[in-house]
């Protein structure tokens, strides 16, 4: 079932999606290290070759939470995935079922485009997260290390 407070995103919600991204960046205890602006976000969603998407929760015209997502591949099942970079609600908006409408909007993407996946990553102090994924039936997937490179290490490996 459709939830009409959800839908794509629009050129139109560039600079509330960037307060949003800002604003999680903030409840996970990084401000410091986000650093997007309009001007890149427009590029990434709507330049000449696109390599995010993304889907709005909306109420009354006010743009309060987002899914932010790119397409990867599993070479083992042979077809792509959603990665869902970032998932947020305002606040304000928690328990009014917005993040179930936006993970549920992600889930059937993926079943309507033929996808094997959808997954992502949780910090794991972030506990509400975790229970709400949780109750939606999602697995995490302990026996796997997420493994980074960047800034000054991936200017190191780039030239070794």
């Amino acid at each position: 079932m459709t939830d009409n407070r959800i839908r794509r995103v629009r050129e139109s919600d560039i600079d509330a999606v960037v307060g949003l991204v800002h604003e999680l960046a903030e409840y996970e205890k990084a401000p410091q290290e986000c650093h997007l602006d309009a001007a890149q976000l427009h590029r990434a969603l709507f330049g000449p070759t696109p390599a995010l998407f993304g889907h709005v929760a909306e109420i009354e015209g006010e743009v309060v939470g987002c899914a932010l997502w790119f397409l990867n591949f599993s070479t083992w099942r042979g077809v792509h995935g959603i990665y869902l970079e970032d998932l947020y609600v305002r606040q304000s908006m928690r328990g009014s079922g917005l993040g179930k409408a936006l993970l549920t909007e992600l889930a059937a993407e993926c079943v309507r485009q033929g996808y094997g996946r959808l997954e992502w990553s949780v910090l794991n102090w972030n506990s509400p997260a975790i229970e709400f994924y949780r109750s939606m039936g999602a697995q995490p997937l302990d026996e796997w290390t997420v493994y980074r490179l960047s800034d000054e290490a991936l200017e190191k490996a780039a030239t070794a």
